[in-house]
């Protein structure tokens, strides 16, 4: 705690120590990782390259949301939250309010307001359009760690903009509860993958199962739902995609459990630009049309599998004969950043890893390696159906070990 504190005391926080100490493990006390993961690029320019190809950025780790120097934080913070509340009121309140006044009298309703209008451009059409996607955002953030009472429990800090008792707008959850559009936005899984979810998380079968919060109060799933219908509406090339429901949840929880009330207050609107962040760099595996390029899911998976071949040729080779792809188990792996594999807390700690990895992620390729290296014996001897039981209900638990064994195939390079 004491090496995190000098470090983060300077009146420029030094990149290299802090990813240092980032990837051992960040401590929880005071605040300290909600600051580190915030955290961002130096203020450098990238030097210059003579490859018009070769894309050359200053030096990331972490979440890039705060510049390095300390005295900036204040003005860009205040900055951010203040656009995150005008995103509230263009994209949620504004809309509410105009659904809410449509075809209240008869005179409003005319060609241009009409629900059946075929215009793409009408307002009712864009309304129609977007509670598609929000039912599925509602569906997948209501069973969010079903084994965790914290995303349903009520937010200290609910949102005063939408919860005004002035206001008859109609919030999203109204929106979802009053909606009879039958969604079929079906999960969309790719590589013939039918397991986003693992199947040891059940979740309620009925919204019905969920305890309804009194009037002015808003559990945190519905925090969680706000920031994700909110980057769809402005990332409309790749919307919402089932599966980043689990990106934006350990963001989340980790900023709204801040100790700090005066961070923890805006945890919404720091979560939000952290997640918009972290999407940047990871929003190609959401991309079906680019699985296949360089920068897809399918690339990477088999990353993994050259990876591994390099570091364990027989585990490789067993892999290769029984037919078990890595789109089977890598994809959820890789896509959601190990979220649905191990329990909120170790997955937070294996973030800490990959957030302060200055090669983005390299070492998520690593961590999978390690997770197969450590059961190669249980998988040499297994016939297909065992393997991939232990594939997608991975067995070890105790992530430190995994951590050190990825940072020791690493070191082997």
């Amino acid at each position: 705690i004491a090496d995190f504190q000098e470090v983060l005391g300077e009146p420029t926080v030094a990149l290299g120590k802090l990813r240092d100490l980032c990837f051992s493990g960040i401590p929880f006390d005071g605040g300290l990782r909600c600051l580190c993961w915030k955290l961002g690029s130096a203020l450098r320019l990238a030097p210059r390259s003579s490859d018009p190809n070769v894309c050359l950025c200053p030096a990331q780790i972490l979440l890039n949301y705060l510049p390095l120097e300390r005295a900036l934080w204040s003005s860009l913070l205040k900055k951010q939250r203040d656009l995150y509340s005008q995103f509230l009121k263009e994209m949620i309140i504004q809309p509410g309010i105009a659904k809410a006044n449509l075809g209240v009298s008869r005179e409003d309703v005319t060609l241009e307001d009409h629900p059946l209008n075929p215009n793409p451009d009408s307002r009712w059409n864009t309304y129609f359009k977007d509670n598609e996607v929000l039912l599925q955002i509602d569906k997948d953030v209501r069973r969010l760690y079903p084994d965790m009472a914290f995303f349903q429990r009520p937010t200290d800090y609910p949102c005063l903009l939408i919860l005004d008792p002035q206001n008859e707008f109609e919030t999203l959850r109204k929106r979802v509860e009053q909606t009879t559009l039958k969604s079929q936005t079906v999960a969309r899984n790719r590589s013939g993958v039918t397991n986003v979810s693992s199947p040891l998380k059940s979740s309620p079968n009925s919204l019905s199962e969920y305890e309804v919060l009194p009037n002015g109060c808003e559990a945190h799933w519905e925090v969680v739902e706000r920031i994700l219908f909110i980057y769809a509406k402005l990332n409309p090339g790749i919307a919402y995609v089932q599966g980043m429901n689990e990106i934006v949840g350990p963001l989340y929880y980790t900023f709204a459990t801040d100790p700090n009330s005066e961070w923890k207050e805006h945890a919404e609107a720091d979560t939000f630009f952290c997640f918009t962040n972290l999407m940047a760099e990871i929003r190609d595996n959401f991309i079906k049309s680019l699985d296949d390029s360089q920068c897809g899911i399918t690339y990477k998976m088999e990353k993994v599998y050259s990876t591994l071949k390099e570091k364990d040729v027989e585990l490789y080779l067993k892999l290769q004969e029984q037919n078990i792809k890595p789109q089977f188990f890598a994809f959820r792996w890789l896509t959601l950043l190990l979220s649905q594999e191990f329990l909120l807390p170790d997955v937070i700690r294996i973030w800490d890893s990959l957030f302060a990895d200055d090669k983005r992620f390299d070492f998520l390729l690593l961590v999978c390696c390690a997770m197969l290296t450590l059961i190669r014996d249980q998988l040499l001897e297994g016939d297909f159906t065992l393997n991939m039981r232990l594939l997608q209900d991975y067995p070890i638990s105790d992530v430190h070990l995994i951590l050190k064994k990825a940072k020791e195939l690493q070191d082997s390079k």
